[in-house]
Protein backbone atom coordinates (compact mmCIF):
# COMPACT_ATOMS: atom_id res chain seq x y z
CA UNK A 1 0.00 0.00 0.00
CA UNK A 2 1.23 3.03 -0.67
CA UNK A 3 0.61 6.38 1.31
CA UNK A 4 -0.87 9.21 0.31
CA UNK A 5 0.48 12.14 -1.17
CA UNK A 6 0.42 15.05 1.50
CA UNK A 7 1.17 17.83 -1.31
CA UNK A 8 4.89 18.73 -0.18
CA UNK A 9 4.24 18.38 3.95
CA UNK A 10 5.29 14.97 6.09
CA UNK A 11 2.97 14.27 8.19
CA UNK A 12 5.71 14.59 10.99
CA UNK A 13 6.03 18.24 10.38
CA UNK A 14 3.32 20.37 11.83
CA UNK A 15 1.52 22.29 9.16
CA UNK A 16 2.00 26.39 9.26
CA UNK A 17 -1.39 27.77 10.83
CA UNK A 18 -1.66 31.46 9.22
CA UNK A 19 -2.70 33.85 12.21
CA UNK A 20 -5.10 35.53 9.14
CA UNK A 21 -6.82 32.59 8.16
CA UNK A 22 -7.66 31.60 12.24
CA UNK A 23 -9.02 35.26 12.49
CA UNK A 24 -10.80 34.79 9.38
CA UNK A 25 -12.53 31.24 10.84
CA UNK A 26 -13.37 32.82 13.79
CA UNK A 27 -15.02 35.82 12.68
CA UNK A 28 -16.92 33.44 10.25
CA UNK A 29 -18.15 31.08 13.33
CA UNK A 30 -18.83 34.18 15.69
CA UNK A 31 -21.20 35.55 12.53
CA UNK A 32 -22.94 32.14 12.14
CA UNK A 33 -23.67 31.98 15.88
CA UNK A 34 -24.37 36.06 15.87
CA UNK A 35 -27.23 35.41 13.07
CA UNK A 36 -28.64 32.58 15.29
CA UNK A 37 -29.33 34.77 18.31
CA UNK A 38 -30.61 37.58 15.76
CA UNK A 39 -32.88 35.43 14.11
CA UNK A 40 -33.82 34.08 17.59
CA UNK A 41 -34.50 37.70 18.88
CA UNK A 42 -36.44 38.57 15.65
CA UNK A 43 -39.16 35.67 16.05
CA UNK A 44 -39.30 36.56 19.33
CA UNK A 45 -40.46 39.76 18.46
CA UNK A 46 -42.56 38.57 15.31
CA UNK A 47 -44.56 36.93 18.15
CA UNK A 48 -45.04 39.71 20.77
CA UNK A 49 -46.45 42.25 17.44
CA UNK A 50 -48.72 39.17 16.54
CA UNK A 51 -49.99 39.59 19.97
CA UNK A 52 -49.84 43.24 20.35
CA UNK A 53 -52.03 43.52 16.79
CA UNK A 54 -54.29 40.60 18.63
CA UNK A 55 -54.70 43.21 21.53
CA UNK A 56 -55.80 45.97 19.49
CA UNK A 57 -59.56 45.37 19.60
CA UNK A 58 -59.30 45.22 23.64
CA UNK A 59 -57.35 48.56 23.87
CA UNK A 60 -60.12 50.07 20.97
CA UNK A 61 -62.07 49.97 23.96
CA UNK A 62 -60.31 51.53 26.47
CA UNK A 63 -61.75 55.14 26.67
CA UNK A 64 -59.28 57.55 25.80
CA UNK A 65 -59.69 59.44 29.06
CA UNK A 66 -57.74 56.13 31.17
CA UNK A 67 -53.69 56.73 30.59
CA UNK A 68 -53.09 53.59 32.33
CA UNK A 69 -51.78 51.54 29.65
CA UNK A 70 -49.07 52.08 26.94
CA UNK A 71 -48.37 49.37 25.07
CA UNK A 72 -45.91 48.25 22.89
CA UNK A 73 -42.89 46.26 21.85
CA UNK A 74 -39.51 47.27 23.20
CA UNK A 75 -36.46 45.64 21.52
CA UNK A 76 -34.14 45.14 23.76
CA UNK A 77 -31.64 42.14 24.94
CA UNK A 78 -35.14 40.73 25.97
CA UNK A 79 -38.01 42.01 23.64
CA UNK A 80 -41.01 42.66 25.42
CA UNK A 81 -44.27 43.71 25.29
CA UNK A 82 -45.29 46.23 27.76
CA UNK A 83 -49.33 46.63 28.70
CA UNK A 84 -48.73 49.25 31.47
CA UNK A 85 -45.25 50.65 33.50
CA UNK A 86 -45.74 47.28 35.95
CA UNK A 87 -46.66 44.33 33.78
CA UNK A 88 -44.84 43.16 30.43
CA UNK A 89 -45.37 40.15 28.20
CA UNK A 90 -41.83 37.97 27.60
CA UNK A 91 -41.25 34.95 25.14
CA UNK A 92 -40.06 31.66 27.67
CA UNK A 93 -36.77 30.09 26.96
CA UNK A 94 -37.89 27.95 24.61
CA UNK A 95 -39.20 31.46 22.74
CA UNK A 96 -42.84 30.16 22.00
CA UNK A 97 -44.27 30.21 25.05
CA UNK A 98 -45.75 33.81 26.29
CA UNK A 99 -45.42 35.05 29.95
CA UNK A 100 -47.01 37.20 30.92
CA UNK A 101 -45.41 38.99 34.26
CA UNK A 102 -46.39 42.21 36.55
CA UNK A 103 -43.54 43.75 38.68
CA UNK A 104 -44.53 44.25 42.16
CA UNK A 105 -43.06 45.58 45.54
CA UNK A 106 -42.19 41.98 46.53
CA UNK A 107 -40.88 41.09 43.05
CA UNK A 108 -41.82 39.65 40.12
CA UNK A 109 -44.92 37.23 39.70
CA UNK A 110 -46.38 35.58 36.51
CA UNK A 111 -49.96 36.56 35.70
CA UNK A 112 -50.42 33.94 33.36
CA UNK A 113 -48.42 31.35 30.76
CA UNK A 114 -49.51 29.65 27.44
CA UNK A 115 -48.20 29.09 23.94
CA UNK A 116 -52.12 30.23 22.75
CA UNK A 117 -52.42 33.90 21.71
CA UNK A 118 -56.11 33.88 22.48
CA UNK A 119 -55.27 32.52 25.96
CA UNK A 120 -52.77 35.53 26.66
CA UNK A 121 -55.54 37.75 25.21
CA UNK A 122 -58.19 36.73 27.83
CA UNK A 123 -55.44 37.10 30.72
CA UNK A 124 -54.49 40.79 29.32
CA UNK A 125 -58.17 41.45 29.18
CA UNK A 126 -58.71 40.27 32.84
CA UNK A 127 -55.71 42.57 33.95
CA UNK A 128 -56.87 45.62 32.24
CA UNK A 129 -60.53 44.98 33.65
CA UNK A 130 -58.73 45.14 37.12
CA UNK A 131 -56.72 47.99 36.48
CA UNK A 132 -59.65 50.22 35.65
CA UNK A 133 -61.78 49.09 38.76
CA UNK A 134 -58.64 50.00 41.05
CA UNK A 135 -58.24 53.57 39.24
CA UNK A 136 -61.63 53.73 39.55
CA UNK A 137 -61.49 53.20 43.36
CA UNK A 138 -58.59 55.68 43.50
CA UNK A 139 -60.65 58.59 41.69
CA UNK A 140 -63.52 58.73 43.77
CA UNK A 141 -64.71 61.25 45.35
CA UNK A 142 -66.26 61.22 48.74
CA UNK A 143 -69.95 61.91 48.46
CA UNK A 144 -71.69 65.01 49.70
CA UNK A 145 -73.47 63.17 52.74
CA UNK A 146 -70.04 61.96 53.94
CA UNK A 147 -68.30 65.47 53.98
CA UNK A 148 -71.39 67.12 55.31
CA UNK A 149 -70.90 64.56 58.60
CA UNK A 150 -69.82 66.38 61.98
CA UNK A 151 -65.87 65.98 62.02
CA UNK A 152 -64.83 64.47 65.33
CA UNK A 153 -64.76 66.61 68.55
CA UNK A 154 -62.01 68.25 68.81
CA UNK A 155 -59.89 67.66 72.13
CA UNK A 156 -58.38 71.03 73.48
CA UNK A 157 -55.16 70.86 74.66
CA UNK A 158 -55.48 74.49 77.14
CA UNK A 159 -57.58 72.55 80.23
CA UNK A 160 -55.24 69.61 80.94
CA UNK A 161 -52.59 72.77 81.35
CA UNK A 162 -54.19 74.59 83.33
CA UNK A 163 -55.30 71.55 85.45
CA UNK A 164 -51.45 70.08 85.95
CA UNK A 165 -50.63 74.08 86.94
CA UNK A 166 -53.36 74.75 89.58
CA UNK A 167 -53.04 71.57 91.03
CA UNK A 168 -48.75 72.31 90.40
CA UNK A 169 -49.62 75.72 92.79
CA UNK A 170 -51.66 73.57 95.13
CA UNK A 171 -48.70 71.24 95.90
CA UNK A 172 -46.21 74.49 96.19
CA UNK A 173 -48.57 75.79 98.72
CA UNK A 174 -49.20 73.06 100.36
CA UNK A 175 -45.15 72.65 100.70
CA UNK A 176 -45.03 76.10 101.82
CA UNK A 177 -47.07 75.95 104.48
CA UNK A 178 -45.53 72.43 106.20
CA UNK A 179 -42.48 74.08 105.77
CA UNK A 180 -43.76 77.36 107.70
CA UNK A 181 -45.42 75.03 110.32
CA UNK A 182 -42.25 73.15 111.26
CA UNK A 183 -39.67 76.08 111.33
CA UNK A 184 -42.57 77.30 114.55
Amino acid sequence: MSEPETSGIHPSQPRPVRLRDALLRARIEAADRTGVVVDLRDAEVARLEILNDALDPLFAQVPDTIDLFDRGVSQGNTPRLWIDVVAHILMGRDKRLYRFVQDTRFGRIVLAESYDTSVMVEAVTDYVARRMIERERAMVVPSESNSKAAPPPRRSRVWPFVFGFVIGAAALFGLAVLAALRSW
